[in-house]
This record gives structure tokens, sequence and C-alpha cells, in this order.
């Protein structure tokens, strides 16, 4: 190893976050290099000043952090109002004093605040104010921008590069005639949160003579892991129960959901509109159900179609 990787390593392999392969080529090194070893000592005296330096902690900074972390979670619940003077502001205040005449100490100074940055950047998460602009009187949109801190780099100049992503919250308002509106519910009917994809179709239902929301039902019925959202889809699906997309859809799904109401459910939209292939598809489903009622709904709707319930 040479000198200048392991003097960007000599704060790493202070604080014990290298792996013990690259401690022991660390430790090589110091021994047979003066240079290294007088940045070694460098580097304990700034942690021995920051050690002796005394952070006046507010009583509610744990609280807030709680507080903070939750909100961030959360995707954009109101940050609690910090006090005038934060743990940032006292952190660089504490810095200033302590080395404010130590300009050769500034690289190993760079590197103990990027540790203690680590900390205190998960305070400085913070959200652009909302605002509120409209295209139309009834549709006000509004604007929460979270920022994230992925890297913190002390620069020899005595800044600090950061680097950092920013998560944008927008809340549109419209009718279900709007095509952006109609457009969200669609990116929404495939999302990971089950509340959000059952009000997407619940409210898609009604859109139903859309092809483009007609695949987004015959999907959610055939794909999604939430009966609830599939039972919405079927409800969405009765006026189209005569397509023949829909209808081959709804023989897969009685006889391979796991579900029984909407087995149930797909039996009626079947029934509703008959054709000659209906008859081969409740024959096969008697035979395979193993749900005593989904069996008798099937059994029923072939009798009424003077069918045999038996495959021959």
């Amino acid at each position: 190893m040479n000198c200048d990787s392991v003097s960007k390593l000599i704060p790493l392999y202070y604080y014990g976050e290298l792996t013990p392969e690259e401690e022991d080529r660390v430790e090589v090194h110091l021994h047979e290099c003066a240079g290294c070893a007088r940045e070694m000592d460098r580097q304990r005296a700034a942690a021995a000043a920051f050690d002796r330096r005394r952070l006046e902690i507010p009583p509610r900074l744990l609280e807030d952090c709680r507080a903070d972390l939750m909100a961030a979670v959360e995707g954009g619940a109101p940050l609690l109002n910090r006090p005038e003077k934060g743990p940032w502001t006292l952190f660089l205040e504490a810095m200033h004093a302590t080395f404010g005449g130590a300009i050769r100490m500034r690289q190993p100074v760079g590197a103990v605040a990027l540790v203690a940055i680590g900390f205190f950047a998960a305070r400085l998460t913070s959200s652009i104010p909302s605002f509120q602009s409209s295209s139309g009187s009834n549709a006000p949109l509004t604007e929460d921008v979270f920022s994230t801190v992925r890297s913190v780099q002390p620069e020899s100049s005595g800044h600090v590069q950061i680097a950092f992503d920013e998560t944008r919250r927008r809340v549109v308002s419209g009718s279900m005639d709007d095509e952006n509106i109609r457009r969200l519910l669609l990116t929404a009917a495939h999302e990971d949160n089950t509340a959000v994809r059952v009000e997407s179709v619940d409210l898609l239902k009604a859109q139903s003579g859309s092809l483009e929301v007609r695949d987004a039902l015959l999907n959610a019925l055939a794909h999604d892991s939430n009966p609830g959202v599939r039972l919405k889809a079927l409800e969405g699906l009765k006026p189209l129960a005569g397509d023949p997309e829909v209808r081959k859809t709804l023989a897969q799904v009685l006889l391979s959901d796991d579900n029984p109401m909407v087995r149930m459910q797909a039996v009626d939209l079947l029934v509703a509109h008959r054709d000659d292939s209906m008859v081969g598809i409740l024959q096969n489903a008697v035979q395979k159900e193993d749900n005593s009622a989904v069996r008798l709904k099937c059994e029923k709707a072939l009798k009424e179609l003077n069918a045999s319930i038996g495959i021959f």
C-alpha cells in the first residue's frame, strides 16, 4: 500500500471500520512509514480533542429524531419544529471553536466530521415547504420535496461535498374523466401498497369501457395477490362478461384462483353470458373443485344449461 491510499484509510482504521486484512496492511505500512505514522498521531489528537469538547445535546433530540424518522418512513408526515439552534449548528460551532486555527489538521478533522455527520445527516433530512398551484379552479396541486443524504465527503479546501437524493411528492385532484387522473390510477393499480390497489381498482371499475382500464382489471384479476383487489376487478368486469378476453381470464381464475369467493364470482360472470365453451369450463371446474359451495354453484349452472355434470 502507498501513502496516499493509507492516508485515506487512517480515519476508518482508527474507528475500526476496516476488514481484518485491510487493518493488517495499514499496520504494516504505519510501522514502515514515519509520515503516515505522524498522520495517525494527528488522527488520535483530533479524536481526543473531540472527546474533550462537550456538546450540549438538546433534551428532546432523541424524541425529535424518532419523529423525523417516522415522518420519512410514512412519506411526508409533517416534521416537528426544530429549535432555533439545532444540533447541526451546535456541531459546527463546536468545530469552529476547537479547530478554528488548526489549518494543518483540516483533513483529519474533516475525516472525523464525516463520522459525526453520519449521525446528524438524519436531522438534516428536510422538506421544501409545500406550495399550491392550479390549472383550474378545482385542480389544486401541492408538492413536497424530501432529501436523503447518501454520502458526505470532506474536501481539502475545507468545503464538504454532499450527495443526496430527492423524493418529490405531488398531490393532484380531478375527475375520473381527466386523462392524467386515470393514468395515475392505472399506475396505482400496480403499487405495492394493497390499500392503494384496492381503492384504485374500485375507482377504475367505473371506466371499464376503456381498453386500458379493461386490461388493468384483467391483470388485477389474474395476478394480484390480494383477493380484495381481485373481487373489485371482478365487479368492474361485469359489463364486459361477453368479451372473449374477459371470459378467457374468468375461465383461468375459476380453475386456479385460491380464493373461493373469487371463484364463485367468476362462475356468476361466466353464466351471465352463455356460449358453447362455457359447458366444458364448468364441467372441468366441477371435477377439480375442492370447495363444496363453489362446486354446487357450478353444478347448478350446468343443470340450468341442461348439461351433464360429468365429462364424457
